[in-house]
């Protein structure tokens, strides 16, 4: 009787025991913490809808609508953006192979604007422009010179300018169609690439009538306008074939280096024949006839009238060929 009452005994204590263990606390959960995102900051109003120049900004232009030849070919590579300025403009634009040129593809005869773009024509091998200069004198030299001869408009810019000077186009002060200046590597020893300011002169050249200035990107390695010596540069000046000079926002011509970007003497950046119809120079209007490429255009700030005026005033000199 002692034991099964000792038993009885040690299983009560056992499940007094068990009743005294605590049940587990139920574990709380921690709130989420709540992320805060920034707010994105609101984004200026932009708008980018691209519009043609509006007609009363053109020179009055007649019906006649001229051809205009682009070159292209051998390195030769902005032939677009130089084929639309001139589409903006009134002309009907064609881009057209050198190689269709001097097979008898294409006839310069039926064009009444010629104009050569920018690039790097065969590497700038031998000279920025040289090589296609020469090849252009032992393929359709006579009717590049029929096509000058004629008076109608001939065009060129950057690569363009230093092929038609070691043509000998331009100048042609002494009308002998020979080489009598040349354009070499900028006086700072390096590729310039920035936005210029452009102050027409009192020149022959009548592309630039209606046009305050220009405000248009330079890109190129050999810019500097080479002279023979100051008083070939004063003939330059004198026979008004000097066209356009770098400047400031002003208009002032006498800017150092960056606002001339190459170092050409008396900041000269483009000069024209003496019958004022063949026209070069280094910069790119072609490249600012849309303000959405201007630098600051967000701000409201382009000029592209100035530009697409220049290619107006081309356009109109041609129509009295068509």
């Amino acid at each position: 009787m002692v034991k099964a009452k000792t038993r009885k005994k040690k299983g009560a204590a056992k499940s007094k025991i068990r009743k005294a263990v605590p049940k587990k606390a139920k574990k709380m959960k921690k709130p989420k913490a709540k992320k805060t995102v920034p707010k994105a900051k609101k984004m200026p109003n932009i708008k980018t809808k691209i519009s043609a120049p509006s007609r009363s900004s053109m020179p009055a232009l007649s019906s006649k609508k001229p051809k205009c030849l682009v070159l292209t070919g051998f390195g030769l590579h902005a032939e677009s953006e130089l084929a639309h300025s001139f589409t903006l403009a009134g002309a009907d634009a064609h881009i057209v192979h050198f190689s269709d040129i001097s097979s008898g593809k294409a006839k310069l005869s039926n064009y009444q604007i010629f104009a050569i773009p920018g690039g790097w024509a065969y590497a700038d091998e031998l000279g920025a422009g040289k090589v296609l200069a020469n090849k252009l004198k032992s393929t359709f030299r006579k009717q590049f010179e029929e096509f000058a001869a004629a008076g109608k408009p001939v065009i060129g810019i950057c690569n363009g300018f230093q092929v038609l000077v070691k043509l000998g186009a331009l100048p042609n002060a002494g009308l002998a169609f020979s080489q009598e200046v040349t354009l070499t590597q900028n006086a700072s020893g390096r590729f310039e690439d920035r936005w210029v300011y452009l102050s027409p002169q009192k020149s022959v050249c009548k592309y630039f009538e209606g046009v305050p200035f220009i405000h248009c990107p330079v890109r190129h390695g050999e810019g500097r306008l080479v002279v023979r010596d100051e008083k070939e540069l004063a003939v330059l000046e004198k026979k008004g074939l000097v066209v356009l000079k770098y400047s400031d926002e002003k208009g002032n011509t006498d800017v150092p280096y960056p606002l001339n970007p190459n170092g050409s003497p008396r900041n000269i950046a483009g000069i024209c024949d003496p019958t004022g119809k063949i026209f070069a120079l280094m910069p790119h209007p072609e490249c600012s006839v849309r303000r959405e490429t201007y630098p600051r255009f967000t701000s409201g700030i382009s000029y592209e009238k100035n530009s697409i005026r220049f290619f107006q005033n081309v356009v109109k000199a041609a129509q009295e060929y068509v």
